[in-house]
C-alpha cells in the first residue's frame, strides 16, 4: 500500500479523490500480473463519467504503473471471452442476441407481438352493419395468407346442440378491427379441431407453425386468444405435460393425447393458439378443469397437422380402428406382472392386450387378453403411439402382428383395421 502512495504523491488531494471514486464507483479490483500489456475495463454510474480523464494502463511488468486512456463499457458477468483469449472479455449488453428457446427480459412480449396480430374472434350473431353485437364464441389463428383459420371443432359446429354456426358460417374479427365471414370447411370432433376459410382482397397477418415435439415439462409457452370477447388477451405459463392421456381426465372414445399447461384459460380462449417463447403455435387451446385453477389443455400442433393432412385428402380425418385396450410395458410393471403370474411371457418391452372388444377386428383377429404386442406390421414396437403411427390410415388393409403369450408361446396375427366410427 506504501508503494502504491508513493507512486501518487505527484498528485493533489482532489485527483487522488477522484481516482478513488472511479474505482468505487466500478466496484473494480485491479492488479498487475506477467501480461505484457493488459487493458481493464469497469462500468462506471452515470454521476462519475464526466470526470473521467485518468483511466488504466498496464505496461511491461517493471514494477512501475504507468498511465494512459480506459475504453469504457459495461462488465457483464455473462460475457464470454473473445477468440484467441483464455481471460473473460466483457461485451455490450445490447450486443448479444438472445438464443431461441431462451426467456430474456422481452421473451413473451416478442412471441406475442409475433402472433398476436393472426389470432382472430369467432364470434356469431353481429350486430348492425356487422360491427359489435357479437357473440363471441372463440378464437383462431390465420395459418396461410389466403385465409385458413385454424380454431377447435366444438366453437364453429353444433356439438351438443348448444351452439349452431348457421350454415356453416361465423363472423371472423382480426385484431387491426377488420371483419369477415368465414366458412367453415372442415371439423373433426373426436380431436375438436376445424378449419375457417375467410378471403380478404388485403394482406392478412400469419402465424407460424412450429413443433410440439420439442417441448419439455417446465418450458414456457403463451396462451392467446379473446377470452369472454375480450380481444387481443395473452396469459402466460409453463408446459405442465406434454403427454396427458383423455383417459386420464376420464374422457371415453379414442385414445387422444393433449399438451397440459397452467396458463390461464377461460371460455372463449378455444382455438386459439399456445405458443413458444420463439412465437411459435405449438398447440391449439381446446379446454381447461372448470373445478381447478392452471389446468388448461390443448391439442399438440404435429397432431393438428396431421389431421389438416387428413382434411386435405379426404376432407376428413380416416382413423384406423382394432378394437384393443393396450398398455404400454416397462421394466417396473413387467416385474409386478411376473410376481403375480409366473407364465406371463419373458419379454423386456411391448404393449399388453388388457381387452379385447366382441366382435371388432381384433376379436377377429384371435387376440386375447393378456398378449403382449412386440412387432407391428414387421417393425418392433414398445408404445401404443408407435401402433397408431404404423396404422396411418390404412383401413381395410391386412397387417401382421406378433404377439407374446404365457409360457413364452409366439403368434403371429392377421389383422384389418376398420374405420373408426367418430362418435365413439
Amino acid at each position: 500500500m506504501k508503494h502504491f502512495m508513493r507512486k501518487f504523491s505527484g498528485f493533489n488531494k482532489s485527483s487522488i479523490l477522484r481516482i478513488l471514486s472511479i474505482a468505487a464507483g466500478g466496484s473494480g479490483i485491479f492488479y498487475a500480473n506477467n501480461y505484457k500489456e493488459a487493458t481493464v475495463s469497469v462500468s462506471i454510474p452515470e454521476p462519475l463519467r464526466e470526470s473521467l480523464s485518468l483511466p488504466w494502463k498496464i505496461g511491461e511488468r517493471t514494477d512501475k504503473w504507468q498511465f494512459g486512456m480506459l475504453p469504457l463499457f459495461s462488465l457483464s458477468a455473462g460475457s464470454t471471452p473473445s477468440s484467441g483469449e483464455k481471460g473473460a472479455s466483457a461485451v455490450p449488453e445490447s450486443s448479444p442476441k438472445q438464443c431461441p428457446g431462451c426467456l430474456g427480459r422481452d421473451s413473451i412480449s416478442s412471441a406475442a407481438a409475433r402472433v398476436g396480430p393472426a389470432v382472430v374472434n369467432i364470434s356469431i350473431h353481429q350486430g348492425k352493419f356487422g360491427i359489435g353485437g357479437g357473440k363471441g364464441i372463440g378464437s383462431g389463428t390465420i395459418i396461410d395468407k389466403d385465409g385458413t383459420i385454424l380454431t377447435c371443432a366444438h366453437a364453429v359446429v353444433d356439438f351438443h346442440g348448444a351452439r349452431v354456426a348457421s350454415n356453416g358460417k361465423v363472423d371472423i374479427t382480426l385484431q387491426d378491427g377488420r371483419t369477415f365471414e368465414g366458412t367453415v370447411l372442415n371439423a373433426d370432433l373426436h380431436s375438436d379441431i376445424a378449419i375457417v376459410k375467410i378471403n380478404s382482397k388485403t394482406p392478412l397477418p400469419t402465424a407460424k407453425l412450429g413443433s410440439s415435439r420439442k417441448l419439455q415439462p417446465g418450458d414456457w409457452v403463451i396462451a392467446m386468444g379473446c377470452p369472454l370477447s375480450l380481444q387481443n388477451t395473452v396469459t402466460a405459463g409453463i408446459v405442465s405435460c406434454v403427454d396427458r392421456q383423455s383417459s386420464d381426465l376420464g374422457l371415453g372414445g379414442m385414445r387422444r393425447e393433449y399438451l397440459q399447461t397452467d396458463c390461464a384459460i377461460n371460455p372463449g380462449n378455444s382455438g386459439g393458439p399456445l405458443v413458444n417463447i420463439d412465437g411459435e403455435v405449438v398447440g391449439v387451446n381446446i379446454m381447461k378443469v372448470l373445478a381447478a385453477d392452471g389446468l388448461g389443455f390443448a391439442v399438440p400442433i404435429d397432431s393438428v397437422t396431421k389431421i389438416m393432412q387428413h382434411f386435405k385428402k379426404r376432407g376428413r380425418v380416416v382413423r384406423p380402428w382394432l378394437g384393443l385396450k393396450m398398455i404400454d410395458l416397462n421394466e417396473m410393471i413387467i416385474s409386478q406382472l411376473k410376481e403375480r403370474d409366473g407364465t406371463f411371457p419373458n419379454v423386456k418391452k411391448g404393449i399388453l392386450v388388457a381387452m379385447v372388444t366382441p366382435d371388432s377386428p381384433a376379436d377377429r383377429a384371435g387376440f386375447h387378453p393378456g398378449d403382449v404386442v412386440v412387432e407391428f406390421d414387421g417393425k418392433p414396437v414398445e408404445s401404443i403411439k408407435e401402433v397408431i403411427e404404423t396404422m396411418g390410415d390404412r383401413v381395410g388393409e391386412p397387417l401382421k402382428v406378433v404377439v407374446r403369450r404365457p409360457k413364452d408361446k409366439l403368434v403371429t396375427l392377421t389383422v384389418i383395421p376398420e374405420e373408426s366410427n367418430p362418435n365413439m
